[in-house]
C-alpha cells in the first residue's frame, strides 16, 4: 500500500517508519528542510530507541523517503502535524488544516478512492467539523463516496514507542464510514491487539481520556506520596501495594460515567485524609477538589430536572448504590432534598429499601439527618411513577426496562446511572442521561 505521511516530528517519523517496515511504501512530506534530509539520508531526526537502525533499513530498502515537495500517488494519507497550544490554551489546528487542505487539492487530481487519517491529537467534533468540510471544499469531492475519512488516535510513549507500535494494548480506528475504517485496518493486520472501531469523535476523545487519567494519576500519586512523607510512611510501597489490587485499584470497576459516589466510605475517608493533611501544614488540591466535584455531580443532576419544568418527579433509588439499603451519605438522598427545597412533588421507590427493616446506624441516619423522606417512599415501581411528569432513574435495578416499556413517550426519563443502557438521546424518546 502507498502511503503518505504529513509530519515528520516525532509521532511521524515513528509512523512513517514502522509503515515502511511493515511493507508499504512511505513518502513523508514536511516542511522542514532538515528532517526531510536526515531522512532520506537514513538518520532519524528524533531521539527513539531502535528508530535510527529501523529507519536505515526502510530507507536502504526503498520503502521510505521524504520530501518537501508535497504528496505523491498514495491510498492514504496519514496526518501526524503538531497540535500545540495557543496562548489562552485552545488548540492549535493551523498545520492540520494546512495539510488538510493540501490532501485535498491532492485528492481533486485523482480518481481513485483514498482514505484520509487524522493522527494528530485534535478534539471531538475536528474531523467532522473541520476536517471534512475542508477535504471536501479543496477537492471539490464528497466524503463517503469519493474519499474516506478515519481518525486513529497514536499512544506513543517517547523512549519504549517502537515498541508500543508493535504492541499496544488497542487500536483504536474512528471511522466516517465502515469502507474507511477497513482501508486503515488493513494497516495493523499483524498487530496482536484488539481493533476497535468507533465513531470519529468518540476515537479523538479517547485519546484526551488517557491523558488527562495519566495526568490526573501522576498528581494523584505525588500528593498521596506527600502525605505519606509527613506521616512517616512510605508512599511508594504504599502505591505499590494498592496497583496489586486489579479487580478496584486498577481496573475498570469505577470508570464508569454516572451518579454521584455516597456512602459511608468514600466521604468520609477522605474529609479524614484532608484534615489530617491540614494539620500537617499540606494542601493536596487534587484531593480537596474530589468532594467538591462530587457536589458539582448532584447539582448538575438537579439542573437537568429543573430544565424539564416539570414538577412531580418519580425517583428511583434511595441507598448509595445497588443492592444495599445503606443511606448513609446517599447523594440520591442529597437530589431529593435539594427537588423539595425547590417545591417539587417527589415520590420515590427503591427496591432495597424498606424503611420498617433499617436499623443501627442506617437507622439513626434517617432519622437524624432525612426523616422527612419516609413520607415520599412508596411500596411499588407503577406507585412511585403513576403520577410522574419525569422519570429520574438513580439506581440500576434487572428488568428495568422491561417495567418501564409502557412509559414511552408518557413522560420524560432522566437516566443517572444507565439504567437503560438500550437508549440514547438518539433514540427518539423524551430520554436523556447525565454523562451522555
Amino acid at each position: 500500500m502507498k502511503i503518505n505521511v504529513y509530519g515528520l516530528g516525532y509521532v511521524g517519523s515513528v509512523s512513517a517508519t514502522c509503515l515502511a517496515a511493515d511493507g508499504h511504501h512511505v513518502l513523508g512530506i514536511d516542511v522542514d528542510p532538515k528532517k526531510v534530509e536526515s531522512i532520506n539520508a537514513g538518520i532519524s531526526p528524533v531521539l527513539e530507541p531502535g528508530l535510527p537502525e529501523l529507519m536505515r533499513e526502510s530507507v536502504d530498502s526503498g520503502r521510505l523517503r521524504a520530501t518537501l515537495d508535497g504528496p505523491a500517488d498514495a491510498d492514504i494519507s496519514i496526518v501526524c502535524v503538531g497540535t500545540p497550544s495557543n496562548e489562552n490554551g485552545s488548540l492549535c489546528l493551523d498545520y492540520v488544516a494546512r495539510a488538510v487542505e493540501q490532501i485535498g487539492t491532492f485528492i481533486q487530481s485523482r480518481d481513485a478512492y483514498h482514505v484520509v487519517c487524522i493522527r494528530s491529537t485534535v478534539l471531538p467534533g475536528t474531523s467532522e467539523a473541520m476536517v471534512a468540510p475542508l477535504l471536501e471544499r479543496y477537492s471539490g469531492k464528497t466524503p463517503g463516496r469519493d474519499f474516506g475519512l478515519c481518525m486513529n488516535p497514536e499512544f506513543l510513549r517517547e523512549g519504549s514507542s517502537i515498541g508500543d507500535y508493535r504492541c499496544p494494548p488497542f487500536t483504536i480506528i474512528g471511522e466516517l464510514d465502515a469502507r474507511s475504517g477497513d482501508v486503515i485496518e488493513q494497516l495493523y493486520t499483524g498487530t496482536p491487539a484488539p481493533v476497535i472501531r468507533v465513531p470519529l469523535p468518540e476515537a479523538e476523545m479517547v485519546k484526551y481520556a488517557g491523558n488527562a487519567f495519566h495526568a490526573l494519576k501522576i498528581t494523584f500519586a505525588n500528593e498521596l506520596g506527600l502525605l505519606c512523607k509527613r506521616l512517616g510512611v512510605d508512599g511508594t510501597k504504599v502505591l505499590e501495594v494498592f496497583c496489586r489490587d486489579e479487580k478496584l485499584n486498577i481496573s475498570s470497576a469505577y470508570l464508569k460515567p454516572g451518579f454521584a459516589f455516597g456512602g459511608s466510605c468514600l466521604p468520609k475517608d477522605l474529609r479524614a485524609l484532608l484534615y489530617k493533611a491540614r494539620e500537617l501544614d499540606l494542601e493536596p488540591p487534587v484531593l480537596r477538589s474530589i468532594l467538591q466535584s462530587n457536589t458539582n455531580h448532584i447539582d448538575e443532576a438537579y439542573r437537568l430536572i429543573r430544565r424539564t419544568g416539570k414538577k412531580k418527579i418519580a425517583m428511583l433509588g434511595l441507598s448509595f448504590k445497588p443492592g444495599t439499603d445503606d443511606l448513609r451519605e446517599s447523594p440520591i438522598a442529597q437530589l431529593i432534598e435539594v427537588l423539595i427545597g425547590k417545591g417539587l412533588d417527589v415520590a420515590v421507590y427503591d427496591e432495597d429499601v424498606s424503611l420498617a427493616k433499617v436499623y443501627g446506624s442506617n437507622r439513626a441516619y434517617i432519622e437524624q439527618t432525612i426523616p422527612h423522606i419516609s413520607r415520599l417512599m412508596r411500596s411499588s415501581l407503577e406507585d412511585a411513577i403513576g403520577d410522574a411528569e419525569v422519570i429520574v432513574i438513580a439506581k440500576t435495578s434487572p428488568g428495568l426496562e422491561q417495567r418501564l416499556a409502557q412509559n414511552d413517550g408518557r413522560c420524560l426519563i432522566i437516566d443517572l446511572v444507565r439504567g437503560l443502557p438500550h437508549r440514547t438521546t438518539r433514540s427518539g424518546l423524551q430520554y436523556e442521561g447525565i454523562c451522555w
